[in-house]
Order: structure tokens, then C-alpha cells, then sequence
């Protein structure tokens, strides 16, 4: 099914390319989250019509994810949890672990923007996490996993 992007989407294109995806990925994700419209004439002519609108838009979320990303690389997270012998965690630091410490430090993070690559951070020192705000717009966070107690 082609659409047309009405946002950049990482792995698929930028706004306003017209590309190919599966019909059920359009259907039930892009077209309903406002991410792509059907590939018609009257949308690529509608799409023309608000082009500019919406690159003014796209220009505003990148913005705001630059801003983010900016404060968030000033950021070094510190967590406590209990350890055992070696260093080893009894349990883990997960991404929703990683969201609430940003968050008490005041800095807006989401665990859903979190990227373990590894997994869940299961030994104590610091380790470099990712934050993914917006494709293309990512930040570099410090988490030091200190002993408790």
C-alpha cells in the first residue's frame, strides 16, 4: 500500500515521501496515529496544500527534541540497589528505573524513550544508556548503579 509520510519516521522516510508498507502496518498504525495518509490524488493534493504547515511543525518537534536531548547529555543518573559479591545486582535497572531517576532530577524522560541495547543493567558502575527522543535525535545518558547502604 503507498502512503505519504506526514511526519519522519526512522527506517522509512521523511515528510512527504510516498512509500510502500504493508497494508495492515498502514491501516492499524500510521493512518489512525496520524503518521501517513493514503496514497490518493485528492491527498497528495491536500498534502500540498498544508505542506508548508507541516514542515513548520515537524521543524517544532525538532527543535524541542534538540532542546531535550541537550539537558539530557548534562545528566548523570546515580540508582541504588542492593549488590551482591562481584558487583552482581540482586534484580536489575530497567528502562522504567532509568525515566523515574531522570525525572526526579526535573529532566522530562519517558521509559518508552529509554534504549537498553544489552538488556536490563545488571552489575554496579556506570553504563552509558541511550534516550531516544525522535528519529534521528538521540542523548547519552551516564547511570551509575551504586551499592546499597
Amino acid at each position: 500500500m503507498q502512503v505519504i509520510l506526514l511526519q519522519k519516521m526512522q527506517h522509512l522516510g521523511n515528510l512527504g515521501d510516498e512509500v510502500h508498507v504493508k497494508p495492515g502496518f498502514a491501516r492499524n498504525y500510521l493512518i489512525p496515529q496520524g503518521m501517513a495518509v493514503a496514497a490518493t490524488e485528492a491527498n497528495r493534493a491536500d498534502f500540498e496544500l498544508r505542506r508548508a504547515d507541516l514542515v513548520r511543525r515537524q521543524a517544532e518537534i525538532l527543535a524541542t527534541a534538540e532542546a531535550r536531548a541537550e539537558a539530557l547529555r548534562e545528566v548523570t543518573v546515580t540508582v541504588a540497589r542492593r549488590a551482591g559479591e562481584g558487583g552482581r545486582l540482586f534484580g536489575s535497572v530497567g528502562a522504567a528505573d532509568i525515566a523515574e531517576a531522570i525525572q526526579a532530577l526535573g529532566v522530562e524522560a519517558n521509559k518508552n524513550e529509554v534504549r537498553l541495547s544489552e538488556g536490563p543493567l545488571r552489575q554496579l558502575g556506570e553504563h552509558s544508556v541511550i534516550i531516544h527522543l525522535q528519529a534521528g535525535v538521540d542523548a547519552a545518558v551516564a547511570v551509575v548503579i551504586e551499592p546499597e547502604g
